[in-house]
């Protein structure tokens, strides 16, 4: 994708309501000049982590993709929704946190990740990234707002992991997590073997205190867009209210000098960041290693397959 647009549109949204979603995505994709024409190939890429959080926080709302959905079914793309969860499958967690349900009636084909290829990154590193992502002239990335433990926020940038399939997500953190902003490079590295599309924030309610799963949820009540994840994540971090030095992928954005990285840069076709309140929105005040023990893995590897066997049961 192209990271060169430095636009972002926001919107007031304080609950989800389907039909409200879909006049707001209408509005966000006017804002933005995004079109799309009959035929073109679209994948939905939600947060879809894990099935088993409370009220189901740590994924991205079941009406808000049915919502950015229904829009992309009605432009006449054909839609496809699929993810590589921590824990399960995407299907398995699409079940379980209502979106299969949500989706229901809409011609949108659900898929898991089991098919990748192999990259290589800018930096050399070799990946193997889902085929679907690669495949779709469209990837839609649609990040629900939410701290993390490990990289203070997870938005836009960090939601497009979920294209790199199954045990090397958790084997980034081992091989890159003890090297200095090494797995933050790796990450926005990744931008660019992905196809173009665009970026829809579940910002209506976020994850605050801890994440990316355990977190408490805090009514923000913002939906926003852009075609570059870069700057989403910039225009997110200001309406949070948020030290922008602290996000390791904010700062190694910056320092590529990537269009969307300086918040004095970006233009607001709607709402600008001002108009929107976080008072309270609390980020992990210390962060956690980013890397995993050995331990760590296996138990993380045992936890994967036992999801895989309770869902296929």
């Amino acid at each position: 994708m192209l990271i060169n647009s430095t636009s972002v549109a926001l919107l007031h949204h304080k609950q989800y309501i389907r039909k409200e979603m879909a006049e707001a995505v209408a509005q966000l994709c006017a804002a933005l000049q995004f079109k799309v024409t009959t035929g073109t190939r679209v994948l939905l890429k939600p947060n879809l982590l894990s099935g088993r959080s409370a009220e189901h926080l740590a994924c991205t709302h079941p009406l808000f993709v049915a919502a950015v959905a229904e829009w992309f079914v009605e432009q006449g793309a054909l839609v496809a929704i699929g993810d590589s969860p921590a824990f399960g499958t995407a299907q398995g967690v699409m079940r379980s946190t209502g979106i299969e349900k949500a989706l229901a009636g809409l011609p949108v084909k659900q898929i898991n990740f089991d098919r990748s290829e192999p990259v290589t990154l800018a930096g050399g590193v070799k990946v193997n990234v889902a085929s679907a992502a690669l495949e779709c002239d469209m990837l839609i990335n649609l990040p629900r707002v939410k701290a993390h433990s490990q990289f203070y926020m997870t938005l836009a940038v960090k939601n497009y992991f979920g294209t790199v399939v199954g045990f090397q997500k958790p084997g980034w953190h081992l091989r890159y997590g003890n090297r200095e902003g090494r797995f933050a490079s790796h990450l926005v590295d990744l931008l660019a073997v992905l196809p173009p599309g665009m970026t829809f924030i579940d910002g209506i309610i976020a994850m605050h205190g801890t994440g990316p799963l355990s977190g408490v949820p805090y009514s923000l009540g913002v939906v926003g867009g852009g075609l570059n994840p870069v700057a989403v994540d910039t225009a997110l971090l200001r309406i949070l209210g948020l030290d922008f030095k602290k996000s390791a992928i904010w700062q190694e954005c910056a320092k590529r000098g990537l269009a969307g990285s300086d918040p004095d840069r970006l233009d607001f076709p709607l709402l600008k960041p001002a108009e929107f309140r976080a008072d309270g929105f609390r980020a992990p005040a210390i962060l956690k290693p980013v890397s995993f023990n050995p331990l760590r893995m296996m138990v993380s590897g045992c936890k994967r397959f036992a999801a895989r066997l309770k869902e296929s049961s």
